[in-house]
C-alpha cells in the first residue's frame, strides 16, 4: 500500500490510495472458495460446484466487494497515519495512470477546520432581568380569566369584546359576490376576525338593527378579483352579548387544578410557574445572544458534506412535520436551497461549540445532568418516577447532557464578554400584547 496527499483548496484534501492487485485476486479466489464451498446448482453435488463456473457466475461480484473494503481499509489507515478528521464520506476515483501490479485510486474528501476560538473580549451581551411580582400574578389571572370568558346578552350597542351575531350580504357592483355573506355569523369585536372597517361598521348597532355600508379590500387582499375594491354590505345585527369574566374564587381554582379550591394555593402555584418560564426565557434570550457572538468571533469555512448532510436532515424534518399537519408532501416540491443558510449556520455553530468544549473543558459533570433531571421533574406530581425514567435508559439522558453543555458554554462566554443587565418587560418577555 503506498499513499500521498496533496491539498486541493482550504478544506479538501486528496489522497493518492494504491492497492496490490495480487492481493485483491487472492482475498478474491478465498472468497470465492468459500461461497462454492456452499452453493447449489443442478447437476452438481452440494459444495462441488467447479470453482471455473463459480467465478464465472460471482467473480465480478466477489472482486468489487473485495475492492471495495481494500479501498474502505488503505483510505482508512491513511488518513488516521496522517491524523486526519475526515467530514463526510469520501468520492473515490480511478488514476489514469496504469501499473501491471497496483490499481491506483484518489480518494477526494474534506476535514474539519482546524481553528482556534476567538476572542470574545470586545462581545456585548444584555442580560434581561425581571423578579415576578404580584402584578405578575395579576396580570397572569387576567389573562386566564379571559380564557374562560362567557358571554350574556346585552341590551345595549356593540362595543369592543362584545361577542356579536350578524347577517350580512355583500355586493360588487350590486351583484352579490362569492364568499361575502353569512347567517348566524358570530365573533368577537376587537380581535381582528374581520376587517377593521368591516368591525368598525358593527361596533355600535345594537340587536335587530340594519345597515348598509362601503367598504374597500385592502391592496394585498388574499382573493384577487376582491383586492383594492370598494363593495357594499348589508348587516342585520341579531344578538349582541358582553363579555362576563369569572371571579376568582374557589371553584375557578379548581378549574385550574387546585383540588380543594385554595385560591391561594393557586397563585403560589401561578407564580412557581412564572418564576420558571421567566427563567427559561431568559436564560433563552441570553444563549441566542451567546451562539451570535461565537458566530461572529469564529468566522470558519465549514465541510460542505456537513452542510449537505444537514440540509438533508432539515428538509426530512419539515417533510415529516407537513405530513403531522395532514399535507401532501409530495404535492409540495420543498427546495434544498430553502434549508442552505440555516443549514450552514447550524454546522457552524456545532463545529465552534465542539471546539469550545474541548479546548476549554466543558463537558458536563454527572452532578450537573442531575441536577437538570431534577428540576424538569419538580414540574410534574410524581418527581421521583420522572428522575426513574430519565436513569433507566442513559440514551434519555444525552438531550439532558446537551443542554448541559450548552449552559456551561454561556457561563464560559459571559466570563469573557462584556455583560450588561437590564430590566426585562414581562409583556414582551412572555410574548404577550400590551
Amino acid at each position: 500500500m503506498e499513499a500521498t496527499t496533496a491539498q486541493a483548496n482550504e478544506l479538501e484534501r486528496r489522497v493518492d490510495l494504491s492497492i496490490a492487485i495480487a492481493d485483491v485476486e487472492k482475498e478474491m479466489e478465498q472468497r470465492l472458495k468459500r461461497m462454492g464451498k456452499n452453493m447449489k446448482m443442478p447437476g452438481f453435488r452440494p459444495g462441488k460446484v467447479p470453482f471455473s463456473i463459480v467465478k464465472q457466475q460471482y467473480g465480478d461480484q466477489a472482486r468489487h466487494e473485495v475492492l471495495s473494503e481494500e479501498l474502505d481499509r488503505v483510505f482508512g489507515e491513511t488518513v488516521t497515519e496522517k491524523k486526519m478528521r475526515v467530514a463526510g464520506y469520501p468520492r473515490i476515483e480511478p488514476k489514469t495512470t496504469e501499473s501491471a501490479t497496483h490499481l491506483e485510486f484518489s480518494a477526494i474528501f474534506e476535514v474539519y477546520p482546524e481553528f482556534t476560538p476567538g476572542d470574545l473580549s470586545a462581545a456585548e451581551i444584555e442580560r434581561p432581568t425581571l423578579e415576578v411580582s404580584a402584578a405578575e400574578v395579576d396580570k397572569t389571572l387576567d389573562i386566564l380569566r379571559k380564557q374562560r370568558v362567557s358571554y350574556e346578552d346585552a341590551d345595549r350597542a356593540a362595543a369592543k369584546e362584545d361577542r356579536v351575531v350578524i347577517d350580512f350580504l355583500g355586493k360588487k357592483d350590486g351583484v352579490p359576490f362569492q364568499g361575502g355573506q353569512a347567517s348566524d355569523y358570530p365573533f368577537v369585536l376587537g380581535q381582528g376576525m374581520m376587517l377593521p372597517d368591516f368591525e368598525n361598521a358593527v361596533e355600535g348597532a345594537k340587536a335587530g338593527e340594519s345597515k348598509t355600508f362601503d367598504l374597500t379590500f385592502p391592496a394585498d387582499y388574499h382573493a384577487k378579483d376582491l383586492a383594492g375594491q370598494t363593495v357594499q354590505f348589508d348587516i342585520t345585527v341579531k344578538q349582541v352579548q358582553a363579555p362576563k369574566l369569572p371571579e376568582v374564587d374557589a371553584d375557578f381554582a379548581k378549574g385550574m387544578g387546585i383540588a380543594d379550591g385554595d385560591v391561594a394555593k393557586m397563585r403560589a402555584e401561578i407564580e412557581a410557574n412564572l418564576k420558571r418560564e421567566v427563567k427559561r426565557r431568559i436564560e433563552g434570550k441570553i444563549k441566542d445572544q451567546v451562539m451570535e457572538a461565537l458566530l461572529a468571533t469564529n468566522p470558519i469555512t465549514v465541510p460542505v458534506a456537513l452542510v449537505d448532510m444537514e440540509i438533508q436532515r432539515l428538509m426530512q424534518a419539515a417533510r415529516q412535520d407537513m405530513e403531522q399537519r395532514g399535507m401532501k408532501v409530495k404535492d409540495l416540491p420543498i427546495q434544498p436551497e430553502w434549508f442552505a443558510d440555516q443549514a450552514k449556520r447550524r454546522v457552524t455553530l456545532g463545529l465552534v461549540l465542539a471546539e469550545v468544549v474541548k479546548t476549554e473543558n466543558l463537558q458536563a459533570t454527572p452532578e450537573q445532568v442531575r441536577a437538570m433531571v431534577e428540576e424538569t421533574a419538580a414540574s410534574y406530581e410524581q418527581p421521583e418516577e420522572v428522575i426513574c425514567w430519565y436513569y433507566a435508559q442513559p440514551q434519555r439522558l444525552q438531550e439532558v447532557e446537551g443542554v448541559a453543555i450548552e449552559n456551561n458554554v454561556v457561563a464560559w462566554v459571559l466570563g469573557k464578554a462584556k455583560v450588561s443587565d437590564k430590566a426585562a418587560v414581562f409583556d414582551e418577555l412572555m410574548g404577550q400584547k400590551q
